[in-house]
């Protein structure tokens, strides 16, 4: 694991293997360490670039509210600080798959192909004033208090095989710091990419996931329907894929990368 100082922001980050370069985009609430199982796998055959978002794990703590374009800026600055200079496969999962589309839509050239496990791209108006209010909270009480009601619906019981697996997702969540999740948090209390949907001009596969409790499958097959070049498909997995169904998610982003020539 590397750091590095890049956009106005430390930022941890590891690469690994060889080739087609992929940058894996974590979920709220995650770091780097959700594709532990995922980017070995892919590494074989790929050049992979996975990182700590801003506001998460080791990379530098935020407050106050994130910008959406930092952080997809924040790929950027990592890409080139890599030395890759090809268009690189953009894997997002959740709100990173916004993250990963906001890179695209600022940078088309950049970006060969998207692949989102259970892409959220906006908050609904009518939830907002909610999502606030659990910003204030986690800033002020923690992490802690969301776990009962969070927990069951981020890595479903359904899924939960790898019992190691589920208690290093769990405590990663429950270790992220408060200011920097509630920041993130109002960062997406306000997100609202579907103004851009007719924009992005980017190749992508989107995955609705069978046990997922806070993105139902339907809304993933509606956002690709609603984007110009977008195909649907559907897995038995959870919220956060690469955790509990890392094999799945690795067939997954291969067979779509050997379609494309990769």
């Amino acid at each position: 694991m590397q750091w590095v100082d890049a956009n106005g922001a430390v930022l941890r980050y590891e690469v690994s293997g060889q080739g087609k370069p992929i940058v894996l985009v974590h979920e709220m609430g995650g770091t780097l360490n959700s594709w532990d199982k995922v980017a070995p796998l892919l590494a074989r055959s790929h050049r992979v670039l996975r990182y700590d978002q801003r506001g998460a794990g080791l990379s530098e703590k935020a407050s106050g509210q994130l910008a959406l374009d930092d952080l997809a800026d924040d790929i950027d600055a990592l890409v080139r600080h890599a030395g890759i200079d090809e268009p690189v496969v953009l894997v997002g999962a959740a709100v990173g798959a916004a993250v990963a589309m906001r890179h695209a839509l600022k940078r088309p050239a950049a970006v060969d192909c998207i692949i989102g496990f259970s892409p959220v791209t906006h908050c609904p108006a009518d939830r907002r004033g909610g999502v606030l209010a659990h910003a204030g909270r986690i800033e002020t009480e923690g992490l802690r208090m969301l776990a009962p009601t969070s927990i069951p619906n981020i890595l479903p019981e359904a899924l939960r095989q790898d019992e190691q697996a589920f208690l290093a997702a769990r405590a990663r969540w429950l270790a992220n710091d408060p200011r920097s999740f509630a920041a993130i948090y109002r960062m997406f209390a306000h997100l609202d990419l579907s103004p851009h949907y007719a924009a992005l001009r980017t190749l992508c596969l989107l995955i609705g996931a069978s046990h997922d409790g806070l993105r139902p499958p339907a809304d993933v097959a509606a956002l690709a329907k609603a984007l110009p070049h977008a195909s649907y498909r559907e897995l038995p997995t959870g919220h956060i894929a690469a955790v509990q169904t890392p094999d799945l998610v690795v067939k997954t982003v291969r067979d779509f990368l050997a379609s494309r020539g990769h």
